[in-house]
């Protein structure tokens, strides 16, 4: 099998995509943040600093003899491109040739018979094991930590990546935990189906770590995050195997399978997993609204989830957010094409009165099935956007936004070259809450750049729909301090995380733990929580050889 396209080892994605930043974009910036006028490229593979492995002729013998000597790889390409994520933090050190640390080999099982056998020897040998998919968390949540053991390898995981059962039936498919998920939607469609999960990391995200990560999706109001969409899985442990059966529904005891999804490679290595699919949608519509202010598009949006309309795909942009949209309208693309329908909406044929606009904010909604039940959701999500005043933009934002969805981390590596600051985090919490934890979240992080000397723009989107409650989800822009860039991440990171518990809101909503949020996990599950999780551990890794330094503060 032909083995999935690498991504940039200092960056996101295709190696082959171009410059993804306009010179209109980046003279507005300038002007706002500030950038550097000497662009910062990433160093050359050749530089990074990379340290000896530490693999000794034994071990690297034994784990060819499983695998095949073709699988266990050592040479500077693959262990830098598995020595981290795609988080900020990451990226800094990764452009900087300066990885935090990288695995000792990578290490490519073929299937469930193999990880078992790897897991085993590690587990004999005191060596750390880093399950690796698509390489795409964005908090730390692959970085290879030895954590005391006498080496780290990276278990990657795509050579398990075939369909294993298709129940057409039953709508259920069953795959390697490898399996990427355009290749799944692409055989998916053939049967006129679909899964529905579309992460912005969709292109190179693995089954597998999705499952492993709790992740969403942009579609999930409708579609449900993927712990919803997992029905049965297989996990290798080192201390033995985890297999749950895809049935519809159990009573048999407290669910084992919550206990894995979201367990980030800390318990074992998710190598199947099972997946409720559905009938691919007949008719996609995708179209903005603009409401007066921030309150009223949330107003808007809980009557959607609470009243029978909610769409597959709900974003609400803050004013701050959709300001940048108008102001970046001159220069073209996704959020040109935003801009202008919003201004012909209005009359407003003259951007020079945009900023008059200061207050209003801009809606994606997305809806996608059965033509008739798209007609019937929409006309009554749309009937509920006017009863907050919000005002129909017609398709072009919707089909703008499609198009550009899976595009803002190629941004960030262009933003990186000019010394600018980009990170995102999210979190979630009940309606009541949810307007003043934006405001405290979103201001805590203005005061902790403003500190920083770099005072930067901080936006939010309402991103997922619940019944009760919905996501906030936020990107902040700042000029890097040249010199204390992690420094000043981490004052940031802080700040928003602190504002978010004391808020009432989940210290992560879609992007899992990995190491950014574990300090803050007791805070959410308690003492005895963090300790049950621990004794889960213990029990399937008692020599905690599995993703040392996750999850678990």
């Amino acid at each position: 099998m032909t083995e999935p396209p690498r991504m940039r080892w200092w960056g996101w994605g295709d190696p082959e995509h171009g410059p993804a930043l306009s010179s209109h974009t980046l003279e507005l910036l300038r002007e706002t943040v500030g950038v550097s006028e000497t662009p910062r490229p990433p160093v050359a593979l050749d530089a990074v600093k990379l340290a000896q492995t530490r693999l000794d002729e034994d071990t690297r013998a034994t784990l060819a003899g499983i695998v095949g000597a073709e699988a266990v790889r050592e040479d500077r390409l693959e262990r830098v491109t598995h020595a981290a994520g795609k988080g900020y933090v990451d990226l800094v050190r990764m452009r900087a040739g300066a990885p935090a640390g990288a695995p000792d080999a990578v290490v490519l099982p073929h299937g469930h018979e193999q990880v078992r056998a790897v897991l085993e020897l590690c587990a004999s040998r005191g060596l750390a094991v880093v399950p690796f998919g698509g390489g795409t968390s964005v908090v730390g949540g692959v970085e290879p930590l030895s954590d005391g053991h006498r080496a780290a390898i990276a278990l990657d995981t795509s050579r398990i990546a075939r369909i294993a059962e298709l129940d057409l039936q039953s709508r259920i498919v069953t795959v390697g935990a490898g399996m990427r998920g355009p290749a799944l939607e692409r055989a998916l469609a053939a049967e006129g189906l679909t899964l529905g999960h579309w992460p912005q990391s969709y292109e190179y995200v693995t089954l597998g770590g999705c499952a492993a990560s709790r992740s969403a999706g942009q579609a999930s109001s409708g579609y449900g995050s993927i712990a919803k969409m997992v029905l049965g899985l297989r996990m290798a442990a080192p201390a033995g195997d985890i297999t749950l059966a895809p049935l519809p529904a159990s009573a048999a005891g407290p669910g084992v399978r919550e206990l894995i999804v979201g367990s980030e490679g800390t318990l074992g290595v998710i190598d199947e997993v099972s997946l409720r699919v559905r009938r691919a949608p007949a008719q996609r519509r995708y179209e903005g609204v603009m409401f007066e202010s921030f309150a009223a598009g949330v107003q808007a949006l809980k009557a959607m989830a609470q009243e029978h309309a909610m769409p597959e795909v709900a974003r609400l942009s803050d004013a701050e957010e959709t300001r940048m949209s108008m102001a970046l309208a001159g220069g073209g693309g996704v959020k040109g094409r935003l801009g202008r329908a919003y201004l012909s909406a209005r009359g407003l044929g003259d951007r020079s009165k945009i900023g008059q606009q200061t207050g209003r904010c801009i809606a994606i909604l997305g809806f996608e099935g059965d033509a008739g039940e798209v007609k019937r959701r929409r006309a009554r999500a749309l009937g509920l956007a006017r009863h907050s005043g919000g005002v129909a933009l017609g398709g072009s934002p919707g089909r703008a936004w499609l198009a550009g969805r899976f595009q803002a981390p190629y941004l960030r590596d262009d933003l990186l070259s000019h010394g600018v600051m980009v990170e995102t985090l999210e979190t979630a919490t009940r309606w009541s809450s949810l307007q003043r934890l934006h405001d405290a979240v979103a201001g805590a992080i203005e005061r902790a750049l403003a500190d920083q000397g770099t005072p930067g723009i901080v936006m939010c989107h309402v991103s997922h729909l619940y019944e009760t409650g919905g996501s906030l989800y936020y990107t902040l822009i700042a000029r890097q301090r040249e010199g204390s860039e992690i420094e000043q991440w981490r004052a940031v990171k802080r700040a928003a995380s602190e504002a978010i518990v004391a808020g009432g809101g989940t210290i992560t909503h879609h992007h899992a733990v990995g190491r950014d949020h574990a300090p803050w996990l007791r805070s959410e599950i308690g003492e005895q929580g963090v300790s049950a999780l621990g004794a889960l551990k213990a029990e399937l890794d008692p020599t905690g050889i599995m993703n040392p330094g996750k999850l678990l503060p």
